[in-house]
């Protein structure tokens, strides 16, 4: 006689509950219950339960890594033998989006209802491209999440060449309409601000490896400790120290999102008739064209090929634009169903 199967679904008779998804590490999440029931976040009621996505999760076309992300708001089945599944998502409010890398149709979603985006880069050892700042700021804009720029290593910019190369940068983006931070996590200048900034919100922090994220949030975060490393020499490139996604309370109120580094920023979901929606001063400028479907690359009367004529559009900001819309024009990125 055929031994009979044993069911590795959730039981029928478990317990219901909802909770704040804290952790990914790819098969497992955590998941903190009455994440919000208290002010000071001490509430005996809560704790954090280990679980999994139920299997029929993966086959509803979701073209995403990672069904289910840190920030979200789930219900869960906990089985009388303490395994736990989730079951349904609650609907976003917003999420930040990512292709998962450069070869991939697949894209991963950093975290999800945000009240705020938090770019950690820095202008030396290493430096991160405008590219890569301009595709996650126009990403942010994409899902309407506000987004702060935060330079770091501050420290290392001691030549009249890097003080001016920071001030330039600071000046784009804030002439843009972003808030820029200037920051060392080293010396402590800047960090005044950022508390400012995260206080009481919901925020992903984000950025190449190598640029000081988890050394920036040791330093918010007392006694965290996040496992940090040194540059390569070699290449003048981070390692990855943080290797999934977990959120974490902040001593002076809210939550930060901290995520694994990464080298490039694939944008996806976005339409090439959309694209400059997501450039502030494209958008702003392009008000002024002669055609409404100005695509600002060849047509006559383009009044963005002449505010950049003009030096009024940055060259960097342009190159990046065309980027993202030559992303959008092979079609090879699509949106999760």
């Amino acid at each position: 006689m055929a031994k009979p199967r044993k069911n590795k679904q959730p039981q029928a008779d478990g317990l219901t509950r909802e909770g704040l998804v804290i952790k990914n590490t790819g098969s497992w999440y955590d998941v903190l219950t009455n994440p919000a029931d208290d002010a000071d976040g001490l509430s005996s009621a809560r704790e954090t339960i280990p679980c999994k996505v139920k299997g029929n999760f993966r086959l509803k076309g979701i073209r995403t890594t990672n069904p289910v992300a840190v920030g979200d708001r789930v219900t869960l089945l906990v089985n009388p033998d303490g395994s736990a599944y989730i079951t349904a998502i609650t609907p976003r409010r917003n999420y930040i989006i990512r292709r998962a890398s450069n070869l991939s149709k697949e894209a991963s979603i950093l975290a999800a209802n945000l009240d705020g985006a938090m770019l950690v880069v820095s202008l030396k050892h290493p430096t991160t491209s405008t590219n890569f700042i301009d595709r996650f700021l126009a990403t942010a804009e994409a899902y309407r999440v506000e987004a702060t720029l935060v330079i770091n290593k501050t420290d290392l910019l001691d030549s009249p060449e890097d003080r001016e190369l920071l001030e330039a940068v600071a000046y784009l983006y804030r002439s843009i309409g972003y808030r820029v931070i200037e920051v060392s996590s080293i010396t402590g200048e800047g960090l005044d601000k950022v508390r400012d900034a995260l206080r009481d919100h919901t925020t992903l922090v984000s950025g190449n490896s190598g640029v000081g994220k988890s050394t920036l949030i040791n330093a918010l975060i007392p006694g965290l400790d996040l496992k940090t490393a040194a540059i390569s020499d070699v290449h003048d490139q981070g390692i990855h120290t943080t290797t999934f996604s977990e959120m974490f309370p902040l001593p002076f109120g809210g939550w930060i999102i901290d995520t694994p580094g990464v080298r490039g920023f694939g944008t996806i979901e976005m339409a090439a008739n959309e694209v400059s929606h997501y450039f502030p001063e494209i958008f702003k400028e392009s008000a002024g064209c002669r055609f409404g479907d100005c695509t600002h690359t060849h047509e006559p009367g383009c009044a963005v090929l002449r505010a950049i004529g003009e030096n009024r559009i940055a060259q960097s900001r342009y190159n990046s634009y065309l980027s993202i819309l030559n992303d959008s024009e092979e079609g090879k990125y699509r949106a999760p169903q």
